[in-house]
């Protein structure tokens, strides 16, 4: 009877002990399960999106271009023997600037001229035996192939030795010049540039949007950097369609400004009045996605992370404006972006309306 009474009180021991043990690992579960709930939620701020009057004074970025700028290049490759390319100087159209080795050409052309002027004279000969039949039609016309072939000859050698000389395509400035007498060139060794003296372009780019606003004849005003002095330009012609990776007209104007200021490959700040939209959509700067090559937000989707494209049109001091990819009402991450993963259940720390 005793023995029994120690048996059971051992079993009432270890059942005790048992069910200690299990709230013990519930409890402890349950602290886990709590702790990846908090760390799953991230505090974040929030953006609800609403439309805003966009004002018609818009600035876009833009670069001041000679009208006409080429790189002077060889056709050929070879040794230079003779360099005109005075820096920063004016040159006429058609100016000698760069003449390669071509002592070989010429003398060959010499030679191809000395057969052309043997064979005129062998045809000027069979031309009048002709006359009194005192020559075959075979042999006459075979006179006449050898003659055409020697000026076609000479006309190919003379487009060889074309070849060896560069000049100036227009009237214009020269740039910096990077060979010298004795260099050998091959046909894409940079010479040097040059550049029109009088016509300067504008080329700026404007979101999709406003494309339908810009109209030839326009006057646009622009500054270059560091002057608060404001220019005048003509647009002249856009781009014929919109750039597909950014959305945006590349659009093409004349300076008609004068100014010691506006030289070929300034950066400017293009001022343009375009009319109002009073429903632009337009978020923080802040909510853009840093790091991405296409623009994304983070969405409140049912509580979680939902990361979507968006198109951005103007920018604003801290705001910029969405073309497409956002809604009325949608709410948008502000912080924590660089955190969050797609699905993560999202907690806010301020949402501004």
């Amino acid at each position: 009877m005793k023995k029994t009474n120690i048996i059971i009180a051992v079993l009432l021991i270890l059942l005790a002990a048992f069910f200690i043990t299990i709230g013990f690992t519930k409890s402890g579960n349950n602290k886990d399960k709590k702790g990846l709930k908090e760390k799953s939620e991230k505090k974040v701020d929030a953006y609800i999106v609403k439309t805003s009057l966009l004002s018609s004074d818009i600035t876009v970025s833009g670069s001041l271009e000679a009208y006409d700028e080429v790189d002077l290049k060889n056709e050929t490759a070879g040794r230079i023997v003779y360099v005109n390319l005075p820096e920063g100087k004016f040159v006429r159209k058609g100016t000698l600037l760069i003449k390669l080795y071509n002592d070989d050409l010429l003398a060959a052309l010499r030679k191809l001229e000395a057969q052309l002027a043997i064979q005129e004279s062998i045809f000027k000969r069979q031309s009048k035996l002709m006359k009194v039949n005192g020559i075959s039609q075979n042999d006459y016309e075979q006179t006449i192939l050898q003659l055409n072939s020697i000026k076609a000859d000479i006309a190919e050698e003379k487009a060889v030795i074309r070849k060896t000389e560069v000049r100036a395509p227009f009237d214009g400035t020269i740039g910096l010049r990077y060979v010298s007498v004795g260099a050998v060139v091959s046909s894409s060794t940079l010479l040097a540039t040059i550049r029109t003296n009088q016509n300067i372009k504008l080329d700026f780019w404007i979101p999709e949007r406003y494309s339908p606003m810009i109209t030839t004849g326009m006057n646009v005003g622009f500054n270059v950097y560091n002057s608060n002095k404001t220019y005048e330009a003509k647009v002249i012609a856009t781009e014929h369609g919109i750039d597909n990776a950014t959305g945006n007209l590349k659009v093409r104007a004349l300076i008609t400004s004068q100014s010691k200021e506006l030289v070929p490959g300034a950066f400017a700040n293009v001022k343009l009045k375009l009319g109002d939209d009073p429903k632009a959509l337009m978020i923080p700067t802040e909510a853009i996605i840093p790091e991405e090559e296409n623009k994304k937000v983070i969405i409140a989707q049912h509580g979680k992370a939902h990361f979507v494209d968006i198109k951005t049109g103007i920018r604003q001091a801290s705001k910029i404006q969405v073309i497409d990819g956002l809604q009325p009402g949608d709410t948008i991450m502000t912080s924590g972006l660089l955190f969050l993963k797609e699905g993560s259940k999202l907690s806010y720390s301020s949402i501004n309306k």
